[in-house]
């Protein structure tokens, strides 16, 4: 698989914040990771890749230019990280992206910021582009409202800039690679359910660097298990692939459905990685919604697809988040499953799904988004007639080899 996006995103930026030279190795691939690496070339950091696949950073002790316009693409992990990595560097930094990135909200990591004591602007309505004048940070107690490991992790960043502890309480977990990252560099970090605080230092600034290989992407890998349960005779099997709890809502619903799954776990710092494997055969419909729905977000439209195919109805609930995506997800996965012949009504924070119901198949558009682009071309194995995907190069944005791997799988 690709490397895991959230993690990859996080290696580069702390790479780049560290004193010395980081080598970070796996199958980095995205235009949303390139975002990222753009970015901390821009504030000083040196990037090149060796022959056999490691990426090396020489970092900059996080001693950064007074002023930086800094693109961050389609992806709204580096927008909003950056944000609280520079708010506590003395300049003003501008963080501006696509078409995409520019409609998604950032009144929520701005708040908190300035609450510590950043300048932070948006545009009309807290949208993008941001500028983000650095200042002297205090450390804050913050709630979030709604579960964000993206915001989360912008005021962790910020936090260990702050003198003092900052804290973060969650009303459910979020995926916590930021923070697992952090406590491995040596920066004190401490963690319980719901819960994170960190109390600022130079640790991290002073690192000498770190060797790290980032595992395989799990929400790449669940495009392969959900089609190898739904095409009949399936089978596949994914190793190397991280299995952060933050990240396994998807095979906890996929076996609450009755997949068959067979998952092996190792343990190494910082992240917890193993192998899945995946089979055909019949599912049952669920309900979804509450705790797992921020530990499945991105999975969702995958699980969307697969409850087309199971016995009874599926509620997803709660998942309103999925409407402030590189699209709104809700909308588009609905229409386009009704296009190809499921019976799918949508919510305000969800979906209804009544299955099973045969695909016909039929032309459906991807509105810019990786993960409703791939949806749909797993859906295309099970439609009678196939499926067309206008707008499929949306896949490059965390997945550019999706298609070759698809005719590997496939043939």
């Amino acid at each position: 698989m690709p490397a895991d996006k959230s993690i990859a995103h996080r290696a580069l930026l702390l790479a780049g914040m560290a004193a010395g030279t980081s080598r970070i190795s796996g199958r980095l691939s995205g235009e949303d990771v390139s975002s990222t690496r753009r970015c901390m070339e821009l504030l000083g950091a040196r990037t090149f890749d060796e022959a056999d696949g490691v990426l090396v950073v020489q970092g900059t002790g996080w001693e950064v230019p007074t002023q930086a316009a800094l693109d961050c693409g389609n992806s709204g992990t580096t927008m909003r990280l950056l944000s609280g990595a520079l708010a506590g560097r003395p300049g003003t930094f501008t963080l501006s992206g696509d078409a995409s990135l520019s409609r998604r909200p950032m009144r929520r990591v701005a708040e908190p910021l300035r609450l510590m004591g950043a300048g932070i602007e948006t545009s009309g309505h807290g949208l993008p582009p941001l500028t983000v004048r650095g200042a002297a940070l205090t450390p804050i107690s913050y709630r979030l409202p709604v579960p964000s490991a993206q915001v989360k992790s912008a005021i962790l960043l910020a936090g260990m800039q702050a003198e003092g502890t900052t804290t973060v309480t969650e009303p459910a977990s979020s995926r916590d690679h930021t923070e697992r990252l952090l406590g491995w560099l040596g920066c004190a970090v401490e963690r319980e359910e719901g819960r994170v605080a960190i109390t600022g230092g130079d640790q991290l600034f002073r690192h000498p660097g770190f060797e790290l290989e980032i595992p395989g992407d799990l929400s790449s890998a669940a495009f392969w298990l959900v089609a190898a349960i739904l095409v009949p005779g399936g089978r596949v099997r994914i190793d190397s692939v991280g299995l952060n709890p933050g990240r396994t809502g998807v095979l906890e619903v996929l076996a609450d459905m009755g997949a068959d799954l067979q998952v092996s776990y190792s343990t190494p710092r910082p992240e917890p990685v193993g192998s899945v494997a995946a089979a055909a055969g019949p599912l049952s419909a669920v309900e979804i919604g509450g705790p797992v729905v921020p530990r499945s977000v991105d999975e969702l439209p995958l699980l969307a697809l697969a409850a087309t195919q199971a016995e009874g109805v599926t509620v997803i609930r709660d998942a309103a988040e999925l409407r402030v995506k590189e699209t709104d997800r809700i909308a588009v996965l609905a229409r386009g499953l009704r296009t190809l012949g499921a019976k799918v009504e949508d919510r305000p924070d969800g979906m209804v799904i009544e299955g099973p119901t045969p695909l016909s198949g039929g032309v459906v558009e991807a509105a810019g988004d990786h993960r409703m682009a791939m949806t749909f071309a797993v859906a295309g194995l099970i439609a009678r007639e196939g499926v067309t995907v206008n707008g499929w190069e949306a896949a490059s944005v965390s997945y550019p080899q999706f298609m070759s791997d698809l005719r590997e799988v496939a043939r």
